[in-house]
């Protein structure tokens, strides 16, 4: 009964610290947050694609052609 309640414990413990984990990445600018302050609004989609481009995994070609098509 003892090993029991510890390991529920632990359990509890756990889903917590997953949820307090979620709540504080999700309110550090996740989706939906406003920009900050003097920065511009940066679009995701052309973000993501520049960081494709800069990881090399698409070609300029690709990288202009997206670029087109997404503007």
């Amino acid at each position: 009964m003892t090993a029991f309640l510890a390991w529920a414990v632990i359990l509890v413990l756990a889903v917590l610290g997953v949820y307090l984990v979620v709540a504080v990445s999700g309110a550090s600018g996740g989706r939906g947050a406003a920009p900050a302050p003097g920065r511009p609004q940066v679009d995701r989609a052309q973000e993501e694609l520049r960081l494709r481009y800069a990881r090399g995994e698409i070609d300029r070609e690709e990288y202009l052609q997206r670029r087109i098509d997404l503007e």
